[in-house]
């Protein structure tokens, strides 16, 4: 089990930009919910608007945890199939608990009443890179892999 953790291929350098990519864009809004900045609420004004469309605070916590450490995680290569599903798992919930009414679409122009998932659908995509593949060259992954490897 932990082999296929970490197996990775040292070489692969998809993985390498779909992890790098992923992370880079999902930090800032991790930061926002975690600590406020970027113009977040941080992390306990995010907690409580959870609850109030619905979500259980256990997993408002780990939509917290999977948008920051998750995310830091996949820069570094470290876990990037268990933060890659996280981030699977978190953007499914965005697409069906708010974005769907809204259609695909972002609202570029202003004249829809919110944001749609073609955004949610990019993660997914790029995640799903990373939990198929690993976390690929110069991830830490690699490095325990090869350490360990049987």
């Amino acid at each position: 089990m932990i082999y296929k953790l970490f197996k990775t291929d040292p070489q692969d350098l998809g993985s390498l930009i779909a992890r790098i990519t992923t992370g880079i864009i999902i930090l800032p809004h991790g930061l926002q919910k975690l600590l406020g900045l970027y113009g977040g609420y941080g992390f306990s004004a995010t907690l409580n608007f959870f609850t109030t469309i619905g979500i259980p605070k256990i997993i408002g916590f780990l939509i917290i945890s999977g948008e920051s450490i998750g995310a830091f995680l996949l820069i570094i290569g470290l876990l990037g199939r268990i933060s890659a599903l996280g981030l699977i798992l978190i953007m499914l919930g965005a697409i069906f608990m708010v974005h769907m009414q809204y259609g695909l679409f972002i609202n570029w122009f202003g004249n829809q009443a919110g944001q749609g998932y073609e955004y949610h659908l990019l993660v997914i995509g790029l995640s799903l890179i990373v939990l198929i593949k690993g976390s690929g060259k110069w991830s830490l992954d690699q490095f325990i892999f090869n350490k360990y490897k049987k």
